[in-house]
């Protein structure tokens, strides 16, 4: 099983807190590649549409290059998870009923971002936005671990 996680646009600025002990932590397990054991490295989850919201918030960060450095790092090294439109699509056709469209609580983009979560192995989200949150602890058959805090995530484990 991947070591997969899924962060969420609203964190990555805490990436350039040096002072935030959870995030040293999670930037140095995201950093850290070692090519004889593969199975303890981190991936990041993503899809076109994260990769596009990530571009658009650090654009205007230029202070906030740590997660920029994280993401290209992870990217030369195959580390990223890709979830594709069309995965995001077909996931939504089959497991957001109307009963379920109705029920949640997210803006449109982050309804796009549920099933990347829902889709990728360990389903741990680091997000800050509850609406975001209570739709993936909430979602019907599936089971997501979601924080606020790096330190609320067995990410290393």
């Amino acid at each position: 099983m991947k070591k997969d996680i899924f962060i969420d646009t609203n964190v990555i600025g805490n990436f350039s807190s040096q002072l935030d002990e959870g995030y040293k932590k999670l930037s140095l397990w995201l950093s850290n590649f070692n090519h004889n054991n593969p199975e303890n490295n981190a991936y990041i989850v993503v899809s076109p549409k994260l990769i596009s919201e990530y571009s658009r918030s650090l654009q205007h960060a230029k202070q906030n290059q740590t997660f920029v450095v994280i993401l290209s790092k992870m990217q030369k090294e195959d580390r990223r998870v890709m979830i594709s439109n069309q995965q995001i699509k077909d996931f939504q056709n089959v497991h957001f009923t109307k009963s379920i469209w109705k029920k949640l609580s997210s803006n449109k983009e982050d309804r796009d971002h549920i099933p990347v979560v829902l889709l990728s192995e360990r389903k741990f989200a680091l997000t800050e936005d509850e609406n975001f949150t209570f739709d993936l602890r909430n979602f019907p058959k599936f089971k997501a671990s979601v924080a606020s805090r790096p330190q609320d995530l067995p990410f290393a484990e």
